[in-house]
């Protein structure tokens, strides 16, 4: 599997989570054995465990730069595009902030709204370039 169908089945698994409000670590491992992710599935179980382990700050981040919608009021969608961006900007150093940044833009073209790419361009952009998310490898 390529990183860019990874980040497509964790986009999905992590809209799963929030449509069921089950952001567990605990059900990470059934969730992976049960797909054929291949050289992904470190990142894939790395990423997804980041995120249930750093949820509320990941939000928060989102927060501090979404001045048009508040975190719950996003579509579950883009909450999830940004969820899985932020999560790699912040606490993967082996990807390059702008590959994130596209891939996320990607994925909200694909199944975001028509708002979408530039609603989660504007704000993992500002994230990128915001020193003070260098909470970045300090939370590791």
């Amino acid at each position: 599997m390529k990183r860019k169908t990874a980040r497509e089945f964790l986009m999905k698994v992590l809209f799963q989570m929030d449509a069921s409000g089950e952001f567990s670590a605990d059900n990470i491992e059934k969730i992976i054995s049960g797909t054929s992710l291949g050289e992904q599935r470190d990142y894939c179980t790395s990423l997804l465990n980041r995120v249930c382990e750093h949820k509320e700050s990941i939000d928060e981040l989102i927060a501090k730069f979404s001045t048009s919608r508040k975190v719950e009021r996003m579509p579950k969608t883009d909450i999830s595009i940004l969820r899985l961006s932020v999560t790699e900007i912040v606490y993967f150093d082996d990807i390059p902030v702008a590959v994130s940044i596209n891939e996320a833009v990607e994925l909200a073209k694909k199944y975001g709204t028509e708002q979408s790419p530039k609603f989660v361009n504007a704000i993992l952009g500002s994230i990128g370039n915001d020193r003070s998310s260098n909470l970045r490898r300090t939370s590791s």
